[in-house]
């Protein structure tokens, strides 16, 4: 049995010329098409379906990281995210329940 597990990606972009703005547009549009939604600005997560998953989409992540700036990546658990506090703000629907962001299929 699979193990849900999230990738938070946080990144620090330059976006001081008109050319670093395109890149930084292009990697958020890239995490947002790949399955990631945004917690908050420049901090993405994803759920993934068990290792395999975690591996596939960190080497998509891997593929289009921009040339300049600052890019992390942390998994953890499920359980692990569930954990975390939130002390300003709300839970969002989106972001925060690992079945509305992918669609599962069972047999």
């Amino acid at each position: 049995m699979n193990k849900f597990m999230r990738i938070l990606v946080f990144f620090d972009l330059p976006v001081k010329t008109k050319q670093e703005k395109k890149v930084a547009a292009k990697f958020r549009k890239f995490l947002l098409d790949d399955g990631y939604h945004m917690l908050q600005y420049s901090m993405y997560a994803r759920t993934c379906n068990g290792n395999d998953a975690v591996e596939k989409h960190k080497k998509r992540l891997y593929a289009y990281l921009p040339d300049n700036g600052s890019v992390r990546a942390l998994t953890i658990t499920e359980k692990q995210y569930q954990s975390i506090e939130i002390l300003v703000g709300a839970l969002t629907k989106a972001c925060d329940n690992p079945f509305e962001t992918e669609q599962l299929t069972l047999f």
